[in-house]
C-alpha cells in the first residue's frame, strides 16, 4: 500500500452495486482523500447514478465529499444500461437513506478538469464506469494527460470472453468510442483493469451470508445491496469489478501489467471489443494476487472472513 502521504482520489462512477462497494472501500482507505466523485450513465441512468453515489457516502459517513454529475449518455453510441445485473434502482432494490447532501453545481468533467489542475501531477483518478466524462475532459483541455499522475480504468476483455457480450466488457461496450479516445491518449500513467483480472475475483454468497441482517456501516451496506444478487438471482459470488480497480489505484502491486496499444470496436456484433496489441503506453492488468485483494475488502469493509472456494462457480 502506499504509505505516508494521502493520496488525492478522484473516481468517476456510474453507481452500482459494485461501484457503491468501491466506494466504501475508498472511504475506509486511510492512504487516500477523495477529493470528489464525478457521475456518469451507465449501470444506471446519470441522474440515478447521482443520487445513488450522495446515499452511498452519506451511508458511509463521507457527506462532505463532493458529488459531480456528468455525461447523460454516450459520445455516439445510444445508452444502454445494465439494470438486469444492478436492479431498477442500481443498488440491488436496496434503499439507503436520503442524501445530506446536493450534488454541486460545476459539472463533472469540468471537476476533472479543475481538480487534474489544482492537484498537478499528483492526482489519481479512477474510472468505473463508461469513459465518456473522462473523453469529454480530454477534449476541453489534452494537456489533462500531463496533469494526471495516473489513471486507472475499469474496462476491457483482452483474453477472456466479454460480460455483456462474448466480445465486450461492459463499460467499453457502453461507450466505445469515449474509450478508444480514452485509451489512445498520451497519459503519464495509464493502468487497465478487465475482466482479465477482475474475474478472478469474488466475494462468495457464503461470506455474504455471515454479515448480520442488521449489521450498520460498510458491512451493512455489503449486506443490503447484494441481497438481491444472491437470493432473488441466486448467484454464488460477486466479481469485485470496480473494487478491484479502486483496490489498484491505491497498490497497484496487486497486479501484474504489460504495456500495450489498445484497439476499440466502435459497432456490429464486436462492438466495445478490446485487441491488446504488444508495445504501447496502456499497462493492461494480466495477473492479479486475488485472496489478497479479496482479504483486504473483507477486512476494511467490516465483513466476516471471506470464503474464498466456491465463488467463482456463477458469478457476475
Amino acid at each position: 500500500m502506499c504509505l505516508g502521504r494521502q493520496v488525492p482520489l478522484l473516481v468517476d462512477v456510474d453507481t452500482g452495486i459494485d461501484d457503491a462497494l468501491a466506494l466504501a472501500l475508498a472511504t475506509r482507505s486511510p492512504e487516500t482523500r477523495i477529493l470528489g466523485v464525478t457521475t456518469v450513465a451507465g449501470n444506471v441512468p446519470v441522474e440515478l447514478a447521482t443520487d445513488n453515489t450522495l446515499r452511498v457516502l452519506s451511508w458511509c459517513g463521507a457527506a462532505d465529499i463532493p458529488v459531480f454529475r456528468g455525461a447523460s449518455r454516450p459520445l455516439a453510441a445510444g445508452f444502454q444500461d445494465a439494470a438486469h445485473v444492478h436492479g431498477a434502482n442500481g443498488l440491488g432494490g436496496a434503499e439507503l437513506p436520503g442524501p445530506t447532501r446536493n450534488v454541486e453545481e460545476l459539472s463533472a468533467p469540468q471537476a476533472i478538469i479543475q481538480l487534474a489542475e489544482a492537484y498537478a501531477g499528483e492526482l489519481v483518478v479512477v474510472a468505473l464506469g463508461p469513459l465518456t466524462n473522462i473523453a469529454i475532459a480530454l477534449n476541453l483541455q489534452p494537456e489533462l494527460t500531463t496533469k494526471v499522475s495516473s489513471l486507472v480504468v475499469m474496462g476491457g476483455a483482452f483474453d477472456v470472453p466479454g460480460n455483456v457480450t462474448s466480445a465486450a466488457e461492459f463499460n467499453i461496450y457502453a461507450d466505445p468510442h469515449a474509450a478508444a479516445h480514452v485509451l489512445a491518449a498520451p497519459w503519464s500513467s495509464i493502468v487497465a483493469v478487465g475482466l482479465d483480472v477482475t474475474h478472478q475475483t469474488a466475494l462468495s454468497r457464503a461470506s455474504w451470508a455471515r454479515i448480520a441482517e442488521d449489521a450498520q456501516g460498510t458491512e451493512g451496506l455489503t449486506r443490503r445491496i447484494l441481497a438481491r444478487t444472491f437470493t432473488e438471482r441466486g448467484m454464488s459470488g460477486l466479481y469485485l469489478h470496480d473494487p478491484l480497480a479502486l483496490a489498484v489505484a491505491l497498490d497497484p502491486s496487486l497486479i501484474s501489467t504489460e504495456p500495450c496499444h489498445v484497439r476499440v470496436t466502435f459497432d456490429g456484433a464486436e462492438r466495445g471489443q478490446t485487441r491488446a496489441e504488444n508495445g504501447g503506453a496502456v499497462d493492461v492488468a494480466r495477473r492479479v494476487r486475488a485472496a489478497e485483494f479479496v482479504q483486504r475488502v473483507a477486512q476494511r469493509l467490516g465483513l466476516p472472513p471471506v470464503e474464498l472456494s466456491g465463488a467463482l462457480r456463477s458469478a457476475e
